[in-house]
């Protein structure tokens, strides 16, 4: 097994408001919902720290103030109502000088997932489940069209990734939100991200409507386009999101119940 590098940081995007959560979000964000006992940051921040990842950074926006957990660096998304996943990330970019992980703040994972991206040895490397289609039954909360799905080639680089439609004949997983760059990878990523930003701002942007609107995957399907490899690190779950009130109680009763996610 690669080395893993316990240097690596971790930066969480948590500046989103968690609408589809209703009313159990008007007074705190998404990542401090709590289950079995600690909240969806503390489930994160304790698996990172059980990888040798101590430093950590937060996004935050909606209801910025409730997010003040000691031993973090903060960042704030001010705008958080008129952009998205991708320009959030940018609000701590000058974390991205050496290798960093990035995530939702919507995830819990278990130690191996976070493990199996350190070894990974590609500058950009994308963590995608294979076994993800089981999680969606009965989940008619977030449909199964709303996935961010990847397809791979047969040595793991993604060919195509996003809201897409996809077949049996290829090779697919979905991304589960958790995405590291080395030192070279990050510079590669700022890059592509300016040269973006300067070009499509106000624009129609891969499948989003704006560049301000982008996801992640936006963003890695302009760079792919580019000729730029994207590695994927092919897990069969071990992670579950949380991004509606029936999600919140499948992960509380599996936390509870000590099954693997």
């Amino acid at each position: 097994m690669n080395k893993i590098n316990s240097t690596t940081k971790a930066i969480i995007i948590a500046a989103g408001m968690g609408s589809r959560l209703k009313s159990l979000t008007n007074d705190k964000p998404k990542c401090l919902l709590e289950m079995a006992g600690k909240s969806l940051l503390e489930h994160q921040i304790d698996t990172l720290k059980s990888c040798g990842i101590t430093d950590v950074s937060v996004i935050k926006g909606y209801k910025k103030e409730k997010i003040n957990y000691p031993g973090l660096k903060y960042y704030i998304n001010d705008d958080y109502e008129n952009n998205n996943i991708l320009n959030s990330l940018f609000y701590a970019e000058e974390e991205m000088t050496d290798a960093f992980i990035a995530q939702y703040s919507d995830i819990i994972y278990r130690k191996e997932v976070v493990e199996r991206l350190l070894t990974s040895q590609g500058d950009i490397s994308i963590v995608v489940d294979i076994n993800w289609q089981d999680y969606y039954f009965g989940r008619t909360d977030h449909p199964v069209e709303e996935a961010e799905k990847v397809i791979f080639n047969a040595n793991n680089q993604v060919i195509d990734i996003g809201k897409i439609i996809v077949t049996k004949e290829v090779n697919w997983g979905e991304f589960i939100g958790m995405v590291k760059f080395t030192k070279r990878g990050a510079e590669i990523f700022k890059k592509h991200f300016h040269q973006a930003k300067k070009l499509y701002w106000d624009k129609l942007f891969q499948r989003a409507k704006t560049f301000q609107n982008a996801y992640l995957t936006d963003m890695f399907q302009y760079m792919i386009g580019l000729g730029v490899p994207i590695s994927c690190v092919i897990i069969a779950k071990g992670w579950i999101e949380i991004d509606t009130v029936q999600d919140l109680g499948k992960a509380e009763k599996m936390l509870l119940e000590n099954k693997v996610i």
